[in-house]
C-alpha cells in the first residue's frame, strides 16, 4: 500500500506542474476573446454596415440628366445664325418611378438589412456554442490525461510488484508480461489523447482568432453540472420569437412582401419630367429683330403594355419567392425545434448518466479495486482479475468525464438551439 500512495502523490505532483498555469484560459474569457477577436464574426459586422447604407440609395430618386445640345445646325455651314430654329441647348431631366415605388424598394432593402443583423446575432450566437463545446472538450481531455498518468503510475507499480513476486518465485512471468502489456497501451492512449487535444486546441485557437499553435491551459477547478431542468416548451417560444435565425428568415418574408408589391405597381407608367432652354444666335429675317431664346418643358411616361411577357411573369416571380420564403421559415422553426429536442435530451440522458457513476459505479468500481489490491497481496486474487479491476476504474474515471463534458456541451447546444446565450442565471436582453 504505501507505494501505491507514493505513486498517487508522485501523479499528483507531476498533472499539478502539467495542467495548471496561472494563466489557466477560463470559459468566460474564452468567449470574450472569440466575440473580440473572430474574423467571421467581424466580417458579418462589416456586412451589417455595408447593407444599412442599401436602403438610403434604394429609396432615392435617379440621378437627374443634363444635357447639352447642338439642335438643328445646318450641315452645309455649321452655322448658329443661318437658321430660325438653330438653338444651342442646355437642358435636364428627371425620371419618376410611380408613386410608391421608391418606398417599397426602400422597405425591401431595410429588410434585407435588418436580416444580415439577425445574420450576425446568429453567427455570434454560434460562436459562442463552438468555443464553449471546444473548451468543454479540452477540459475533458485535460482530465482524461491526469488519469492517464495516474494509472501509469499504478501499472508500474503493478509491474514492480509482480516482477519482485516472480523473482522469489511466489509471481508468474505472465503477470509480469501483462502489466507490461496493459501499461504499453496506457502509454499509446495518452499519445491519442495528446494528439486530440493538440487538434481541440488549434480549433479553439481559430474561433479565438488566434494563431492555431497559442498554447491553452484551462482551470484545475470544474462548475459543477446544473441541477435544474430546463422547460422545453418555453425554450420553443422564446426560440420562436427570439432565435435570431427565424428572425432573419421573418425579414425575407417582409422583403419578399415588399417585392410582390412592388410588382404589382409595375403595372403603373413611369414619368419623366424634362425642361430645356434653347439660345439662338442671328437676327430673324422678317422683322429684322433678334432672335429670342426658346424655352421647352416635356413629360414622358412608359406605356407597360407587354403585361404578359413582363409584368405577369414578375408578379409570378415575386410570389414565389415569398412562398419560398415562408416555407424556408417553416423549414427554420422545425429544425431549431429539432434542436432543443435534442441538446435537452442529451443534456438529461448526460446528467443521469453522470449521477449513476457518481453515486454508484465509480465508488463500486473503486472499493472493487481496493479489495483485488488487498487480495492481490496474500495470493487470493490472481493478478488478471486486479488488472482488470484496476483499468476497469480507469474506464469508469475517464468516461465520468466525458459524460461531465457532454452534459456542459449540450447545455451550450441548447441554449444556442433556443437562441440564448445563457441557459441559466443570466438574461439574453
Amino acid at each position: 500500500m504505501p507505494i501505491f500512495k507514493t505513486g498517487w502523490l508522485l501523479l499528483a505532483l507531476i498533472s499539478h506542474s502539467t495542467f495548471a498555469s496561472a494563466s489557466a484560459l477560463t470559459l468566460k474569457q474564452a468567449e470574450e476573446l472569440a466575440l473580440s477577436n473572430n474574423p467571421a464574426l467581424h466580417s458579418a459586422d462589416s456586412n451589417v454596415l455595408a447593407m444599412a447604407a442599401i436602403p438610403p440609395q434604394a429609396g432615392s430618386l435617379p440621378d437627374p440628366t443634363l444635357s447639352l445640345n447642338a439642335l438643328n445646325l445646318p450641315v452645309n455651314s455649321f452655322s448658329t445664325t443661318q437658321e430660325n430654329m438653330t438653338q444651342m441647348q442646355l437642358g435636364i431631366s428627371q425620371s419618376l418611378p410611380f408613386p410608391g415605388k421608391l418606398g417599397l424598394k426602400q422597405e425591401a432593402a431595410e429588410s434585407i438589412a435588418e436580416a444580415a443583423s439577425s445574420n450576425r446575432d446568429e453567427l455570434r450566437l454560434l460562436l459562442l456554442r463552438n468555443v464553449r463545446v471546444h473548451w468543454w472538450n479540452l477540459s475533458y481531455l485535460d482530465k482524461a490525461l491526469m488519469i492517464v498518468q495516474k494509472n501509469q503510475a499504478l501499472l508500474r507499480n503493478l509491474v514492480r510488484v509482480s516482477e519482485a513476486k516472480y523473482k522469489t518465485g511466489k509471481g508468474l512471468q505472465q503477470d509480469v508480461l501483462l502489466a507490461q502489456l496493459e501499461l504499453s497501451k496506457l502509454l499509446e492512449k495518452e499519445l491519442s489523447l495528446k494528439f486530440e487535444r493538440a487538434d481541440q486546441v488549434a480549433k479553439l485557437n481559430a474561433l479565438l482568432g488566434r494563431d492555431s499553435a497559442t498554447l491553452v491551459e484551462l482551470p484545475d477547478n470544474l462548475p459543477e453540472i446544473s441541477s435544474s431542468t430546463p422547460d422545453v416548451a418555453s425554450l420553443k417560444q422564446w426560440a420562436k420569437d427570439n432565435r435570431p435565425m427565424l428572425i432573419s428568415l421573418t425579414r425575407h418574408i417582409d422583403a419578399a412582401g415588399s417585392m410582390v408589391a412592388l410588382a404589382e405597381k409595375d403595372y403603373y407608367p413611369d414619368f419623366k419630367l424634362a425642361a430645356a432652354y434653347g439660345v439662338r444666335q442671328g437676327v430673324n429675317p422678317a422683322n429684322r429683330q433678334s432672335r429670342s431664346n426658346l424655352g421647352s418643358i416635356m413629360l414622358s411616361m412608359t406605356l407597360p403594355i407587354y403585361t404578359g411577357s413582363k409584368q405577369d411573369r414578375a408578379l409570378d416571380q415575386r410570389k414565389a419567392e415569398k412562398a419560398k420564403a415562408q416555407y424556408s421559415w417553416e423549414d427554420g422553426l422545425n429544425r431549431v425545434n429539432a434542436e432543443i429536442d435534442i441538446a435537452a435530451s442529451d443534456l438529461r440522458i448526460a446528467r443521469e448518466q453522470l449521477s449513476l457513476f457518481k453515486q454508484g459505479i465509480i465508488p463500486q468500481a473503486r472499493q472493487t479495486t481496493a479489495s483485488m489490491l488487498a487480495g492481490y497481496q496474500v495470493n487470493k486474487v490472481d493478478f488478471l482479475n486486479l488488472v482488470r479491476a484496476q483499468l476497469s476504474e480507469f474506464n469508469n474515471d475517464i468516461q465520468y468525464w466525458q459524460l461531465y463534458a457532454r452534459a456542459q456541451q449540450a447545455e451550450a447546444r441548447l441554449a444556442a438551439a433556443a437562441g440564448k446565450k445563457h441557459l441559466n442565471g443570466e438574461t439574453d436582453e
